[in-house]
């Protein structure tokens, strides 16, 4: 979370004092705030969802898939992208990242089976995945394209906002999102059908009170957003922008600062759309894992290799086949899932895991100052200097 004060606070605060906390009804939070939100992204419709994952979830729903389905994901993204997979029945099957730390457009291509009919491209960390290769992929081997802008809340594609671009797009907002209200998340359409069904996989009971549809509902699990989200999100949305500016011109100022160390390895990682992704990170790709280690000993740096349930190998569920509590609804065991792809191994995604070895990020903030942005250039200059000489 990056700010929250005094106007999250009182918007809270109204939506007590109406003893009003369920989201439906005239002239709503959730209502205002899923408008709002569908305008800033560019689609006809968004919808909100208690998390990220019940949105990835509700929108795999919706596009239809499930058992005797491959959908492809990428090596470096937080678990719930796979385990969002196999909560509708799906099989997730893991491709190799490039150097921009998302999905590889020849990976995904080179990964198309039979069974394969969906692709997640992840903003992981804000960055930007190359949606142009991607969609272009998706197009010649008839994929849906669901993107996981969880990350990158606030982001864009050469212009384009994360989510607005494939089929589907899925967003979350907890506690470490670029807009937050503790928990949450959401699904953007601009298929009508699609946005009824995400809204049926969000609350089967909605068309009691929104009025019925022309999509037949069906059963599933809840996963409703309450009108205290709703009003949280409305404040956050109004700083969205001037956040995502502030630190997209932190990192410029960064990168052009330390633009003379090139030559040691201190090299920026490739970016797919860098003057539109969220900048919520300063990413350096370095010549070796060694480097990065002796990296950060100097400066409190992360090496994205590092990052715990961001990574496939930690990903024990998924490893150890366990895709749901019980057997009968585990879909590794189903047999519309007997075609598909469901082995695994550590070792599988390598040459991800060599890239996410040598690759550090340093957090940008809004708050940040000029003297503190002064400051992290002088010690990430240091470090690179200390560091690197040795291991270029």
């Amino acid at each position: 979370m990056f700010i929250a004060d005094q106007e999250e606070i009182d918007a809270l605060a109204r939506v007590i004092h109406s003893k009003s906390l369920f989201r439906y009804g005239i002239g709503k939070e959730c209502e205002r705030f899923e408008q709002r939100y569908a305008r800033h992204l560019g689609v006809s419709h968004f919808a909100l969802a208690a998390s990220g994952s019940n949105a990835l979830a509700a929108a795999l729903t919706a596009l239809g898939l499930g058992p005797g389905d491959e959908v492809l994901i990428p090596a470096h993204t937080y678990m719930a992208t796979a385990t969002s997979v196999l909560s509708v029945g799906a099989i997730p099957v893991i491709v190799d990242i490039d150097e921009s730390l998302t999905i590889d457009p020849a990976a995904v291509d080179a990964a198309v089976g039979p069974c394969t009919k969906a692709v997640i491209p992840v903003h992981m960390w804000g960055a930007a995945c190359d949606m142009g290769s991607i969609m272009a992929v998706a197009e010649r081997h008839g994929l849906l394209v669901i993107e996981d802008a969880c990350q990158g809340v606030g982001g864009s594609y050469d212009g384009r906002k994360f989510g607005s671009i494939g089929q589907a797009g899925v967003f979350s907002f907890n506690y470490y999102k670029n807009m937050t209200s503790g928990e949450g998340g959401g699904v953007a359409t601009s298929d009508e059908r699609v946005a009824e069904r995400v809204r049926c996989a969000i609350d089967p009971c909605n068309y009691y009170w929104r009025g019925h549809s022309d999509v037949l509902p069906f059963s599933s699990n809840g996963a409703r957003a309450s009108e205290l989200m709703g009003a949280m999100l409305n404040v956050q949305l109004d700083r969205l922008e001037g956040m995502i500016e502030a630190m997209r011109t932190e990192r410029r100022i960064i990168l052009e600062a330390l633009n003379s160390l090139h030559n040691l390895g201190l090299r920026p990682t490739r970016a797919n759309s860098f003057d539109h992704d969220c900048a919520t990170q300063v990413m350096f790709t370095l010549p070796s894992a060694t480097a990065a280690e002796k990296f950060v000993e100097h400066y409190p740096a992360v090496i994205a290799a590092k990052t715990g349930r961001h990574t496939y190998t930690e990903w024990d569920q998924i490893l150890q086949g366990q895709g749901a509590a019980h057997p009968a609804m585990n879909p590794y065991l189903m047999d519309a899932n007997a075609p598909c792809r469901k082995t695994y191994s550590k070792e599988m995604c390598a040459r991800s895991l060599e890239i996410l070895g040598r690759t550090i990020m340093i957090p940008m903030h809004p708050l940040h100052t000029k003297e503190v942005i002064q400051d992290m250039v002088e010690r990430i200059e240091t470090a690179a200097q200390k560091s690197l000489a040795d291991t270029h």
